[in-house]
């Protein structure tokens, strides 16, 4: 990925724009990246992969609530453990 400064970037924007269909430019002010520049594929994969995370959260959210508390493991009986295992099937 390349760095370029707010003012080069302003100044050299289509080849930019151009540089960001292969790899993502980082824009930068006062030694601080502040922005980025990254094709149309790359900002749809990301939004898909945040999707996907936000989905998973919630599976586990509504999974965890609806799930019963599990006994603390030192205390399970060979039955306790039987049981257990044959429910997650």
């Amino acid at each position: 990925m390349i760095a370029v400064t707010s003012v080069e970037a302003q100044s050299r924007f289509g080849e930019l724009i151009d540089r960001a269909q292969r790899e993502p430019i980082e824009i930068t002010r006062r030694g601080r990246t502040v922005a980025y520049v990254v094709s149309e594929h790359d900002l749809k994969e990301l939004q898909d992969i945040r999707k996907r995370r936000e989905d998973a959260v919630r599976w586990y959210s509504s999974y965890k609530q609806h799930s019963a508390p599990l006994p603390d493991a030192a205390s399970l009986t060979d039955d306790d453990i039987d049981r257990l295992v044959h429910e997650l099937r």
